[in-house]
């Protein structure tokens, strides 16, 4: 099962599990096959899967899925990823040259049995494979394809190359993100990728409800990686609509939103978010400037930000003689929303990831010997019924071939010779 934890102890969020969880979860029954390499589908997949559907993954014979040797390895020299550990959990691999003919028929015969395929390959490159959906369609209309890609499937950009750096530069949050007297910095994540992974999973759930519940056919959901950060940008299409308003970079603050901002301890930074109208008065009072907590100008948001360098200043003033600690001991009685900024480390001996089992600690075998202890986050979001679970972990390349292909009625003797002929 799963690690279970106690909210009394520190250590808690990383409690050792020898195996894995068996929970069935929401999507049981639900298969879905994975035929994307890197962050977009792979990432779309494990969210399924961690609801409980059965994921099959397409991989490469030759080396496999190159997310496999990303960021840090175990063991470091010639190892695996460690991503790889939570990226591909509850995955089964199936290793398949989707050059060879025999190979595109596993895949075909796959995706007859499927609910969901996910891919995120260039537009047109399984088109030109014979695995369009119009193929695989074909004996499974009911089927839902989620497709991936850094443009959509269709306009003058759709056979460009589009990695999620792209879409966030183009969808418009490089632009805002950062100071305005610096470049714009990129995330510390592949959060393009991800937010159009979280918008394929979305799309796959309401076609398949559509086909379950309102007797529709299958259909595709085609995500362009640049669109699914375009759609989380607020309010800026409006604002240059109406008033020609291009918002610019601001550095920590959140514009037009007062205040919202990251502001200097004597030990560090705390981020502060008062920018609700009762909010914003307990906050005041709290740093002992009753003037600006009754001034009648501040008491909504469109009077707080044309003196947002003001209220920024009082907070900074008050801030400058105090600790963090001591910060968030007056704010936090105060009931003002207020917060450190977490490294990871923060986040393993926090009481709160603890209490939520945040952080759960599995054996990774990899094949390699007796493996390690691999942290991975719990699955989010929490159901109370029907919790998501980590089954297993990413599986070796090819983990699961045999047994796949077994369903599918190969035997022994022809997945020897399919070995042989390197389809698999």
């Amino acid at each position: 099962m799963s690690a279970a934890h106690s909210p009394e102890s520190q250590d808690a969020s990383t409690e050792t599990a020898s195996k894995p969880g068996q929970g069935a979860g929401p999507l049981a029954g639900v298969k879905v096959l994975e035929l994307g390499t890197l962050i977009a589908g792979p990432f779309a997949a494990r969210f399924l899967g961690e609801f409980g559907a059965d994921v099959i993954k397409i991989e490469d014979p030759k080396g496999g899925d190159p997310l496999r040797k990303w960021r840090k390895l175990y063991p470091e020299a010639g190892g695996t990823s460690l991503w790889w550990a939570v990226q591909a959990r509850n995955k089964k691999s199936v290793t398949v040259n989707l050059k060879a003919e025999e190979g595109k028929e596993i895949v075909r015969r796959l995706a007859a049995e499927a609910d969901i395929v996910i891919e995120n390959f260039r537009p047109g490159l399984l088109e030109k494979l014979g695995l369009g959906y119009d193929v695989l369609s074909k004996n499974n209309p009911g089927l839902v394809m989620v497709r991936l890609s850094g443009y959509g499937q269709t306009g003058p950009y759709r056979d460009r190359p589009g990695f999620g750096a792209i879409a966030e530069s183009m969808g418009g949050l490089r632009h805002i993100t950062g100071y305005p007297e610096l470049p714009p910095p990129r995330i510390g994540i592949s959060i393009g990728d991800s937010i159009a992974a979280l918008h394929g999973v979305i799309g796959a759930m309401m076609a398949l409800h559509h086909r379950n519940m309102n007797g529709g056919s299958g259909q595709i959901v085609d995500v362009a990686l640049y669109e699914a950060v375009f759609n989380m940008m607020e309010s800026v299409v409006p604002e240059y609509g109406v008033y020609g308003m291009v918002r610019e970079r601001t550095g920590a603050s959140l514009p037009g939103i007062v205040p919202s901002n990251t502001y200097p301890c004597r030990d560090g930074s705390i981020v502060i978010g008062g920018n609700s109208d009762p909010i914003f008065k307990r906050l005041m009072t709290a740093i002992e400037r009753a003037d600006l907590a009754s001034d009648p100008d501040l008491a909504h948001n469109d009077g707080r930000v044309p003196r947002t360098a003001e209220i920024d200043g009082a907070i900074a003033q008050w801030l400058s003689t105090r600790t963090i600690d001591e910060a968030l001991d007056v704010l936090n009685a105060a009931d003002v929303p207020v917060g450190r900024i977490y490294s990871v480390a923060d986040m393993f001996t926090d009481p709160q990831f603890a209490a939520r089992q945040m952080i759960q600690q599995f054996r990774w075998q990899d094949g390699r010997g007796e493996g390690v202890d691999v942290a991975l986050p719990a699955v989010t979001p929490k159901l109370s019924a029907t919790p998501g679970d980590t089954r297993w972990l990413g599986p070796a390349l090819g983990e699961h071939t045999d047994e796949v292909l077994r369903t599918l009625g190969y035997d022994a003797e022809h997945i020897a010779r399919l070995r042989e002929q390197q389809v698999v």
